[in-house]
């Protein structure tokens, strides 16, 4: 059993060091699809907003790196990792995922991943209408994304496609530098959750308790293509437009209200948009406090908003 358990920790690991060569953040992940080292400040409130600023490791996807020798050390100090996530919202790629998760009628199984690769959807080909087609009968949710696509005339182009455990699928995307996209849970369509800034992808070669995530075939071969310009559009909700009646708005008013108008699944995604357009407009800092009391109004609590907020400020005063 141990012996078996090294393997897949090595095999996890060169992976990841094949994924990072090509440009893509990683971390070490647990089965249960988690960061596989813990938070140092986990006994520390007072350092619960740290990204790694600390210099230690065990802060989720904000220790995710590209080189070697970092994605070896963050392995060794993990050995019980027996898979690798992958950062998305990162240079130079800018990923975006969009997770298709299965139905109950599909098969079961929601949230990162799902995907047998006997079970239904399990083949790909190039895309001839609005995305791209699987063999056997799609799960709901890429049938709501081909519906997406139709409604909003774009067309999904070849791209790589990492098969679930659970018989879903990861479709990679990139998307522009001067762009973020938050993370999503069924914003889009049901069944259809993003993973942008912020978040992380199970890396195909990865083992999980539900089992492994492998690439799709005929996808081997292909790198992330750039998200379609319609696609991108619904990836990033504009912030609420102030009431005709009401006067011009203050400076960051509008960013405040589209946190108030949040309802439960999109408070966090919300929150997370509006603090990256303050600090992108240079007034985050002074937004903090409005931003913190629109979010508690929603039912984050005062310490998940600050959070939030901190990883806005953190990702925008990127170079």
């Amino acid at each position: 059993m141990a012996t078996t358990a090294r393997h897949t920790t090595t095999l996890a690991l060169a992976h990841a060091l094949s994924a990072a060569e090509r440009g893509l953040p990683v971390i070490p992940l647990s089965p249960t699809k988690l960061p596989a080292l813990r938070s140092p400040h986990r006994d520390e409130p007072e350092r619960a907003h740290c990204r790694g600023e600390c210099g230690l490791p065990g802060h989720g996807v904000y220790d995710a790196t590209t080189d070697p020798a970092g994605v070896r050390a963050l392995f060794a100090a993990a050995p019980w990792a027996t898979g690798y996530g992958i950062a998305c919202g990162r240079p130079p790629h800018q990923l975006i995922g969009i997770d298709l998760d299965v139905t109950p009628a599909g098969g079961g199984g929601s949230g990162y991943g799902s995907g047998s690769a006997s079970g239904p959807g399990s083949g790909t080909r190039p895309a001839s209408g609005p995305g791209p087609a699987f063999a056997g009968s799609p799960p709901d949710s890429l049938a709501a994304l081909q519906q997406l696509a139709l409604q909003h005339l774009f067309t999904l182009p070849e791209t790589v496609i990492v098969l679930t455990p659970s018989g879903g699928r990861h479709i990679w995307l990139t998307g522009p530098p001067n762009i973020v996209v938050p993370n999503s849970a069924g914003r889009l369509a049901p069944g259809i959750d993003v993973r942008g800034a912020g978040g992380y992808l199970v890396g195909p070669g990865s083992v999980t308790s539900r089992g492994a995530y492998r690439l799709a075939p005929g996808t081997e071969h292909l790198a992330p293509a750039p998200c379609p310009r319609a696609l991108l559009r619904l990836l990033t909700p504009p912030p609420a437009r102030p009431h005709p009646h009401q006067g011009p708005p203050a400076r960051g008013d509008g960013l405040v209200q589209f946190v108030r108008a949040a309802h439960a699944g999109q408070r966090n995604t919300r929150l997370f948009w509006a603090a990256c357009r303050a600090y992108e407009h240079g007034f985050g800092d002074a937004l903090v406090e409005a931003l913190v009391d629109a979010a508690v109004r929603t039912g984050l609590t005062e310490q998940e908003a600050r959070a939030t907020i901190a990883s806005a400020a953190r990702l925008t005063s990127r170079p």
